[in-house]
């Protein structure tokens, strides 16, 4: 048990956490709605510091990220958790675990050993992952706080609903990030994610003013969130609001969890939202989950041709000059874009 950041005490013996969005009113004995963050006796614990449910070295393009170290290896993290009830959960065995009403899952993993398991391993960041990272921010700062001393990145996968103080605390450690813009109505949040469409936009604002790099995924659901209209909108506002040269990844979706009543993503409404987002002056677009692996590569804005090559999560080859085109020496935007230029 670890005293939680990020609260203040409430009348009646309540506290109010202000780690995410919900900020939420905790009585006296009870939990937020991530499951892991306790009132004791007015004062509020997180309940999974230094307790990981899971780790792994993935490439970092598994996360996904694109525009970072390409080629990289990442050490992931997670503890169970999340302040999310997505129906279409993929972890969510591990991410639903605290509702469960059993005890909660995890063995131990210090921050510490989590750096010297990264470095000995020839990671070049530590992603936390697989659940939401805000819930465990305690853990994930302190780790991040240690790994940037040892000259390692820190990367999170979240759904972006981190509060702006939290966000702005851990800034200095966070170099890049994957958001998930799930949809673009609050219906849509409300149904299926059980959060707003608003706190996640403004979330990711503050990504983008802070100087994170940001990458944002979208999981196209049949009959949720796949109109042209409103992929439009979020077309739209990922040019305008976090800038033309931010990746958008497009990802099919297959039925999982409570959500079962959805057919797979066809691969037209991937290529049609694809081609939505390249109309809006997005440079960088891409597909996940395609069978024929259509999508993957990273050509230049300017001459077009491949300069990053992929299949699946796994790097082919680059053809980039100190984060240029090899070919004819456009700009490509990201961090640590280093490769073998064609000459």
């Amino acid at each position: 048990m670890h005293e939680a950041r990020f609260w203040e005490p409430a009348p009646a013996g309540k506290v109010r956490c202000g780690l995410c969005r919900f900020r939420c009113l905790i009585a006296q004995g009870q939990r937020g709605v991530c499951g892991v963050r306790e009132n004791r006796e007015g004062v509020l614990y997180t309940l999974v510091y230094g307790k990981s449910v899971a780790e792994a070295v993935d490439p970092i393009e598994k996360k996904p990220l694109y525009h970072f170290h390409p080629g990289s290896r990442t050490f992931s993290i997670a503890t169970v958790g999340c302040n999310f009830r997505c129906l279409h959960c993929q972890n969510h065995e591990i991410s639903q675990w605290p509702h469960s009403g059993k005890p909660l899952l995890g063995h131990d993993l210090p921050p510490a050993q989590i750096v010297s398991e990264a470095l000995a391993r020839g990671c070049r960041s530590i992603a936390y992952t697989y659940t939401e990272p805000t819930i465990f921010f305690e853990y994930a700062y302190d780790t991040a706080v240690l790994a940037h001393q040892a000259g390692l990145a820190n990367v999170f996968v979240s759904n972006g609903y981190i509060t702006t103080e939290a966000l702005e605390a851990i800034a200095p450690y966070l170099d890049a990030a994957n958001i998930d813009l799930k949809g673009f109505s609050e219906r849509f949040y409300q149904e299926v994610a059980g959060a707003t469409l608003g706190g996640v936009l403004e979330s990711l604002r503050e990504f983008h003013r802070l100087g994170i790099w940001l990458e944002v995924t979208t999981l196209i659901i049949p009959g949720h969130n796949d109109a042209p209209s409103e992929l439009r909108e979020m077309a739209r506002f990922i040019a305008s609001e976090l800038g033309c040269d931010t990746p958008w990844h497009i990802t099919a979706f297959h039925p999982t969890y409570r959500m079962l009543d959805r057919p797979p993503t066809p691969a037209a409404s991937l290529r049609l939202a694809r081609r939505i987002g390249l109309e809006a002056g997005l440079r960088y677009v891409y597909l996940g989950n395609l069978a024929a692996g259509e999508g993957e590569d990273t050509p230049c804005p300017d001459c077009g041709k491949t300069v990053i090559s992929r299949r699946g999560v796994w790097l082919q080859g680059m053809a980039l000059d100190n984060g240029r085109c090899g070919y004819c020496g456009a700009a490509i935007a990201g961090v640590g874009l280093t490769g073998v230029s064609p000459g």
